[in-house]
Formats: structure tokens, sequence, C-alpha cells
């Protein structure tokens, strides 16, 4: 992927890894799997075009409540405090 020699925000060296990201949806939520690349100096993740059409589907579907084919993988609860 590494459309980018350099990160955009700080300049450090960037480098393809894959990572976890949640996404939030209405009351729901999905943990997806995805290459992005990412900044060793300050972190920041780059993704693709395509990554991000991704997320922003699944991100519709969890706030519509449709998760079918999604696996689950247990409850989330909210501490008030």
């Amino acid at each position: 992927m590494i459309p980018f020699e350099l990160c955009p925000v700080c300049g450090g060296e960037v480098i393809e890894k894959e990572v976890e990201k949640l996404i939030l949806g209405g009351n729901n939520t999905a943990v997806v799997r995805v290459k992005a690349d990412i900044c060793t100096h300050c972190g920041e993740r780059l993704y693709s075009k395509e990554t991000i059409t991704m997320f922003e589907n699944i991100r519709s579907r969890l706030a519509r409540g449709d998760v079918a084919g999604f696996l689950p993988m247990g409850q989330t609860y909210k501490v008030a405090g």
C-alpha cells in the first residue's frame, strides 16, 4: 500500500502493518483486522480508500442493526461512574 514515503503528519517513516480497528455504529461495535500504513514515529494510521469505504459500510450496517454475517465476540457494558 504505502502511498506516502513519509508520514504526512510528522514526517516519520511509514511501514505497513496489520491492525485492529474498532468501528462504532449506533449501539453496536465491530472489530476489523486490516492492513494500514503506520508511522513509526507518531503512530498515525493511513488507510486505503477501499478500506475506508469498507469502514463506512460496516458503520452503516451496525447503525441499522444489520449484523448478519458478523461473528459475536461477547457483550459490551457501560459502567456508570
